[in-house]
């Protein structure tokens, strides 16, 4: 029985070793490969041109503690093996087997170093096998430090920062051999995921993991207990140290390929090939914005929802949104609900809603506007009004659907001025205005179309999912009250274009001064979009109605210098109707128009026709007048009339049953009859009138004029 078994192991083993010879034959360590020109990732514009990212270079200068962090939390006993570590192979294996997961790998960094250089993306036994043999003569070729030195060269640290150099350098502004021991272990740390442990993505997550690295280094004799508290003690990063501002672009891709493909830098995927929506002309164009501050500007495609140029000189930071989040979060989403209309009056006043008093740029101006003149000029009580009436929940919740999320603790009326604790980026208040853009479908807008692997085969292709947020006919009505904002509001800089264009500018700050200045403008086509700020908050000097507008003002001139944008078309649900002047200015009512007014009477806007005004004006067809006042003086009745324009006036008098008419003809203030008689009582009404249209008679109250009055003879004499 035993020989049995032992002659199918045999059998068995001979099996898996004529097939291992047979994959692995051809399989040779190519010693070029190991260098660190040939770069994983390759990066092509909208035309498919090669986009230049940061080179790599051989680093042979790197602080042994930095390379024992990577050994401590990659391969512990990679100082013993022969390029395969036996032991934790089997584990992984014995893992797999038990769990069904096949989620370990159990890689040494030979083995990694191979991967990231040699090999494919292929997930097979085959790939695997050719990896174990190419290791083991790595070993045998090159000594474990140069191993290292190769690896540290090759591998992806997040934001574009390809190889040991490239990552010190962002990161902490110094050359790897100035590496602390703290610093090489935040670097051993974000390799795992360098999209999740980024400190610029999550500083918590980066924190913790480096610290296990430098636990991990303590325990495996790296680091001595003195060593170990000091280097825990030491603060991360808290923005990049280098920034170059041509490499915003491709950094932002590299994030977003981070996200698609965690390990995409690794080279695991093989040679991948990355096309873009990017612009040359128009990145140049945004990096020619001249300003004392630093500045984020970008252009989106709403074609294809795609950024195509964006040039930031402090990286694409959070910020608060200032007056640029009023249409998404209160005018759009009022609009939505009925609450208001471009026409609804707005009290600009002082008011203290519940303990927040917010005030206006300037002072309160106590008086009624539009809901349109209030966006555009963005006048902060009315819309702090709005948002107060509708409620802060039904606003945020737009907010929500365009990727725009309000913490719980941010969700107070300050909201309603941009008042955060963190706030957006611009790309994502660009994604929300692009949704008045689309007519109200909210999608996000990427920066790769389509990822290809080095066969050609499509591993990626952008479809962004598209959501419903705002009716078409509210979208409508924004852009339009947006186009207002430009021809004579805060966008007003914008008014020199040659075409329809909607922008909000914004401004936030301090007591101390201005720190968030921005222009967002919009076609159909795109969304050009302008930020201005220092990154440490400090103020700055430029409102969003200043530089920030020049800025995009450049660029819309630039993209569409050849030809102008795609219109808005105009809707059937949406109508422009005619309502009454003096119903709106001194009552703050709309009424519809009377169809019998004349032209002069009558103010215009757009309406929603699913939510137009019912109320219609009778003030022409039916004409009614305040009643008139009466009196006597020096024996003439004098009747002053309320001032109505385009009214008639008939007045009839009678007195004894007799009925004369005093007066027929246009206003008059006064209107005098001196024909009365010395105890005689007369009763007036006052008939207004409209053309052929006769209202309602006003009778005035009745007057009696005295009689003579006849003195005694001797009246003079004394008593």
């Amino acid at each position: 029985m035993i020989g049995v078994v032992l002659g199918i192991l045999l059998i068995v083993a001979t099996a898996l070793f004529l097939y291992y010879f047979n994959v692995t034959s051809s399989v040779k360590l190519d010693r070029s490969k190991l260098t660190p020109d040939t770069a994983s990732v390759r990066l092509y514009d909208k035309d498919g041109a090669e986009i230049a990212v940061s080179a790599r270079s051989l680093i042979q200068d790197i602080p042994d503690p930095v390379k024992k962090a990577f050994v401590a939390v990659e391969d512990k006993r990679f100082f013993e093996h022969h390029g395969i570590d036996t032991k934790r192979m089997l584990a992984a294996l014995w893992h797999n087997l038990t769990t069904f997961s096949f989620a370990e790998g159990a890689s040494t960094i030979t083995q990694q170093l191979i991967k990231n250089t040699h090999l494919s993306s292929e997930k097979t036994i085959a790939r695997k096998l050719k990896e174990i043999k190419l290791a083991k003569q790595l070993e045998k070729a090159y000594s474990k430090d140069e191993i290292l030195t190769l690896y540290l060269n090759s591998i992806y640290f997040g934001h574009s920062a390809f190889g040991i150099e490239n990552a010190a350098q962002f990161y902490f502004g110094k050359q790897p051999a100035d590496l602390t021991v703290a610093e090489g272990a935040m670097l051993a740390a974000i390799v795992k995921s360098p999209n999740r442990y980024s400190p610029f993505h999550d500083n918590q997550a980066c924190h913790e993991r480096r610290n296990l690295v430098l636990k991990l280094m303590n325990q495996q004799g790296y680091l001595d207990d003195t060593e170990y508290r000091t280097a825990i003690s030491d603060p991360l990063p808290a923005a990049p140290a280098c920034v170059q501002t041509k490499n915003t672009y491709t950094d932002c891709v590299f994030d977003e390929l981070d996200t698609i493909f965690p390990d995409a830098g690794t080279g695991y995927w093989g040679n991948l090939k990355v096309y873009t929506r990017f612009d040359p002309v128009l990145q140049e164009t945004l990096e020619q914005t001249q300003a004392s501050s630093d500045v984020c500007l970008l252009v989106r495609d709403n074609h294809c929802d795609a950024i195509c140029a964006l040039h930031a000189t402090a990286g694409v930071l959070t910020r608060l949104p200032a007056s640029t989040i009023k249409p998404l979060l209160i005018y759009a989403p009022a609009l939505e609900e009925n609450l208001i209309s471009p026409a609804t009056p707005l009290l600009d006043q002082k008011t203290d809603f519940g303990g927040y008093s917010p005030d206006d740029y300037g002072g309160a101006t106590n008086k009624y506007m539009s809901a349109r003149d209030a966006l555009a000029h963005s006048v902060n009580i009315p819309a702090v009004r709005i948002l107060n009436e509708m409620g802060i929940e039904n606003g945020t919740k737009y907010l929500d659907r365009m990727q725009l999320p309000v913490p719980e603790e941010d969700k107070s009326l300050a909201l309603a001025l941009g008042g955060m604790r963190h706030g957006y980026t611009l790309p994502a208040l660009a994604d929300g205005y692009a949704t008045f853009a689309n007519g109200g479908t909210f999608s996000s807008a990427g920066f790769i179309s389509r990822i290809e692997d080095e066969r050609g085969n499509i591993l990626y292709s952008h479809s962004a999912t598209q959501r419903r947020v705002f009716s078409e006919d509210v979208s409508y009505l924004v852009n339009d009250m947006l186009q207002t904002a430009v021809r004579e509001g805060t966008a007003k800089r914008l008014r020199t274009l040659s075409f329809p264009v909607c922008a909000k500018t914004g401004t936030a700050g301090t007591d101390a001064g201005n720190t968030d200045a921005y222009c967002i403008s919009y076609t159909r086509d795109h969304v050009v979009a302008a930020w201005m700020g220092n990154a440490d908050n400090s103020p700055i000097e430029t409102t969003g109605g200043g530089l920030p507008a020049n800025a995009v003002l450049t660029v819309m001139r630039s993209l569409y210098r050849n030809s102008p944008p795609t219109p808005f078309e105009e809707r059937d649900d949406v109508v422009r109707l005619s309502f009454d002047q003096e119903a709106y200015e001194n009552e703050h009512t709309i009424l519809l128009a009377d169809p019998a007014a004349p032209p002069a009477t009558s103010l215009y806007e757009l309406f929603r026709a699913n939510a137009k005004p019912s109320s219609v004006s009778t003030r022409f067809s039916k004409p009614s007048i305040r009643t008139p006042s009466i009196q006597l003086r020096n024996g003439t009745i004098q009747i002053t009339l309320t001032r109505t324009q385009y009214y008639d006036y008939e007045i009839k008098r009678e007195n004894r049953g007799k009925i004369a008419t005093i007066y027929s003809g246009p206003y008059r203030d006064t209107i005098c009859d001196n024909s009365v008689k010395a105890g005689e009582t007369y009763v007036y009404t006052v008939i207004p009138k409209y053309k052929d249209y006769t209202g309602k008679p006003v009778v005035l109250p009745s007057v009696s004029v005295p009689g003579k009055i006849t003195l005694p003879e001797d009246w003079w004499s004394d008593q």
